[in-house]
């Protein structure tokens, strides 16, 4: 028998402190596929939407993919934005008899905190109450009561930096294959505990985010259950469901299930406080301090990672306070990535290839935080479309726009600056440029885990650096919507 199978994604990671609201226009600078577009754009790459497309040559299956949406992390999903998207999306659920899909987790829209339930929602009423939809998640989803509900299998990443998309997605597609042919009848359960964070961050390494994912895989490989899933939360979500997670997935009677969820939030909720590295970060001058001293002996970059800048976590990505410290030290042989300002990008091209003149960069959205403008007399080196292919492990073969970017040389510095914001994950952000990462004495980057995938392997150190932006230490702890009593806001016992 063929099945026709709904596929596609819909993904946003929300930061509510973040003042900028997220937009259409916000998706299309990133990624906004329709019907026809996607197979060009997803098959043969170690992407959901890849691995959906081989899942279903295997399996014999017809898919609609009615649309692949993704924006970067910001400020809350605008409601029109929301339901054109669901719209567009639930458009192509008819007459499909199963779904496998990609959700982030962690989206906030308008006038609605869990989006991603409400998607699922929307789809069960669609499919009908036995239609098996099995959805993959990063591993920072905020998991609601009402995701599990509706959905049969909640699949979340299991590696920090995320580069098993293509392997969950797979796990999906069979267990989907499963379910259709009516071999299994995937059920969901979710635990939580008053926590706003904890396992570590999500990091994957060591510590008890490491250990409930291999106890997770056990119970799987031991047929105790059918998928075990862990999520850290995003704490920058303040919404009433924020926070770790377990999910577990039985085949009809969810009573064991429930238990074994218990029984890994029981462990989280214990070891919540640790910390496998600490989070706190090296100042400024105290970075590009270490990176001055060693630039002329350097044999490998030295990566400065502005976490308090992160683009990957909602923050602006137009903080100034690290480069203009490179800048006041004379670093050489150094690049940074990257000030997003459209408008500085602009200004540039004006200016010319092998042109100098004066850019005013960076530090539009909040001075008051990671730096003011920079007024620059500049070098334009290169002028991009901003659109390539990522070949890195959080790549997959996937192609990127930036929009138009340009590579201007301040000194000894050259600096990436990108009209669609992005944090740096991929080597060919910098290559694409016509900056060689390999050979510099310093590399700055804003992000605060993902980049360590692509970058950490060529690098002769990593610093962790608090450049005084929205996620550093002054970020604001204004929480109003979260539950309460929660840990670490309130002193609780259980």
């Amino acid at each position: 028998m063929s099945y026709r199978v709904l596929t596609g994604e819909i993904e946003h990671e929300a930061n509510t402190f973040n003042k900028l609201p997220t937009t259409l226009e916000q998706f299309r600078a990133r990624t906004l596929l329709v019907g026809d577009e996607i197979p060009l754009a997803r098959r043969r790459t170690r992407t959901v939407l890849g691995a959906a497309f081989e899942a279903a040559e295997k399996f014999g299956w017809t898919l609609s993919h009615p649309l692949v949406a993704s924006a970067n992390p910001g400020g809350m999903v605008t409601k029109e934005t929301f339901e054109q998207l669901c719209a567009w999306f639930l458009g192509g659920a008819q007459a499909c008899d199963g779904a496998l899909i990609n959700l982030h987790g962690a989206m906030v829209a308008e006038g609605c905190e869990d989006p991603e339930g409400e998607i699922l929602a929307r789809l069960r009423a669609l499919l009908g109450p036995d239609a098996p939809i099995v959805a993959t998640l990063d591993l920072h989803a905020n998991v609601t009561a009402k995701m599990a509900a509706n959905a049969s299998a909640l699949i979340a990443v299991r590696t920090y930096p995320h580069i098993d998309y293509y392997e969950r997605a797979w796990q999906g597609a069979e267990l989907l294959d499963r379910a259709l042919r009516g071999e299994i009848r995937p059920r969901t359960v979710v635990a939580k505990r008053p926590m706003l964070s904890g396992l570590d961050g999500g990091r994957t390494q060591v510590g008890p985010m490491r250990k409930l994912i291999d106890r997770g895989e056990a119970l799987e490989a031991s047929g105790k259950a059918l998928v075990v899933s862990v999520c850290a939360g995003f704490d920058l979500s303040d919404i009433y469901d924020v926070g770790p997670s377990v999910t577990v997935t039985a085949d009809g009677n969810t009573t064991e299930a429930q238990r074994i969820a218990e029984d890994f939030m029981d462990y989280a909720w214990e070891t919540r406080e640790f910390i496998s590295s600490p989070w706190t970060a090296a100042s400024v001058a105290q970075a590009v301090e270490c990176a001055k001293s060693g630039e002329a002996h350097a044999d490998k970059p030295l990566v400065l990672a502005d976490n308090s800048d992160n683009t990957g976590g909602g923050a602006y990505g137009d903080a100034t306070n690290l480069l203009r410290r490179m800048i006041e030290a004379d670093l050489q042989n150094a690049a940074f990535h990257a000030i997003f300002d459209p408008a500085a990008v602009q200004a540039g091209i004006a200016i010319g290839v092998g042109n100098k003149g004066r850019i005013v960069l960076g530090g539009r959205q909040a001075p008051e935080m990671g730096g003011g403008p920079l007024d620059l007399e500049a070098q334009i080196v290169s002028i991009t479309d901003g659109e390539f292919r990522c070949h890195g492990p959080m790549g997959g073969g996937a192609w990127r726009n930036y929009g138009p970017s340009l590579m201007l040389r301040v000194g000894g510095i050259e600096v990436a600056v990108i009209s669609r914001n992005g944090q740096a994950t991929d080597l060919a952000q910098l290559t694409s440029l016509g900056i060689d990462p390999l050979h510099c004495a310093t590399l700055a980057l804003k992000s605060s885990h993902h980049f360590r995938a692509a970058f950490e392997p060529v690098a002769r150190e990593v610093i962790m650096v608090d450049g005084g932006g929205m996620l550093g230490a002054a970020l604001p702890s204004r929480y109003r919507h979260v539950r309460r009593p929660i840990w670490p806001l309130d002193d609780i016992k259980l």
